[in-house]
């Protein structure tokens, strides 16, 4: 799922080519390792999503801890969680509803009508800079924001004729909703780590899950597809992320990051022979054109922005 949102933004420190190589290759491997989470989803037998909910969690955070301890050591991961502040819990908060959200949206709604709309995060973080902190947005942005709504509208529609129960889109809808409040946050706090965020958000929906969820006992092929669930798919993409994010500019993290929209649909599509509804590919078809035209104009903007920056010849 795209829990690349809650860190693209992040102010980018100068890097070499070769890093800035490392960097593209790193978020494009953790968008198609995170585009394989609704199939591995597809294949835990267990009626019970909380038990699904804590079992990934556990998961995600127990790898997580690993990676930041491996990357920062025992002193530095203390440091970073010590150093979260307001704006890391608030993140935490987000991400914990959110991965929580992802899982039991798909007992109600396909893979694709979850991944489709969260395409549209990158635009409504732009709608709630606005509305929160009075951030300039371009007619260009306005229009594309409009898009994103239409599209979703369209998506939503199905469960206004009592054949799609309305529990799965507004799911699906909120985890847009967090991701993007997530990533204005995490804008506003750039010098924030965001990684040990993440962790204690997998902690928190952990908690709740185990405080919702009927049991904890799931089978022996279960508990190896929630590791991958949990350890791979979430943490080990996240991990590919947060440290690929920071050395390339922001529209690149966002266009390598939607081929986990593009892929989640298909991988469930071919393992699972799930086929999205009319609906869902004509409103997500508009979402998705909506992100690219918004990333194809920031863009532009960029290089027009690295243009004026550079010194005019002698």
């Amino acid at each position: 799922m795209s829990e690349q949102s809650a860190i693209v933004g992040t102010s980018l420190a100068p890097v070499s080519r070769s890093e800035e190589r490392l960097g593209l290759l790193l978020v494009f491997l953790s968008a198609l390792t995170w585009s394989f989470g609704g199939a591995i989803a597809r294949f835990v037998d267990g009626n019970d999503s909380w038990t699904v909910v804590f079992w990934r969690s556990l998961w995600a955070a127990a790898f997580l801890v690993g990676f930041m301890l491996w990357r920062d050591g025992i002193r530095g991961t203390m440091q970073l969680f010590r150093g979260m502040s307001w704006p890391g819990l608030a993140v935490a908060v987000c991400f914990g509803t959110a991965s929580s959200c992802f899982v039991v949206a798909l007992t109600y709604t396909t893979v694709a009508n979850v991944l489709l709309m969260q395409a549209g995060v990158p635009l409504i973080a732009a709608l709630f800079a606005w509305v929160l902190f009075r951030e300039r947005v371009s007619v260009a942005t306005w229009v594309a924001i409009a898009a994103v709504i239409a599209g979703v509208a369209i998506m939503v529609s199905e469960s206004l004729s009592g054949d799609v129960s309305p529990i799965g889109g507004a799911l699906a809808l909120l985890i847009a909703v967090v991701f993007a409040l997530a990533t204005v946050i995490t804008r506003r706090f750039a010098h924030v780590r965001m990684t040990p965020a993440t962790c204690l958000g997998a902690v928190f929906a952990g908690l709740f899950a185990a405080s919702q969820a009927e049991g904890f006992a799931v089978s022996a092929r279960d508990m190896g597809f929630l590791f991958a669930f949990g350890a791979i798919n979430l943490g080990l993409g996240l991990a590919m992320f947060a440290t690929g994010a920071r050395l390339i500019p922001a529209a690149f993290a966002a266009l390598l990051s939607t081929f986990e929209t593009i892929f989640g649909p298909v991988w469930v599509w071919l393992i699972h022979g799930e086929v999205p509804s009319a609906r869902t590919i004509v409103g997500g078809a508009v979402v998705f054109a909506a992100l690219l035209v918004h990333i194809g104009m920031e863009f532009r903007r960029q290089a027009r922005s690295q243009a004026t920056a550079m010194p005019a010849p002698h």
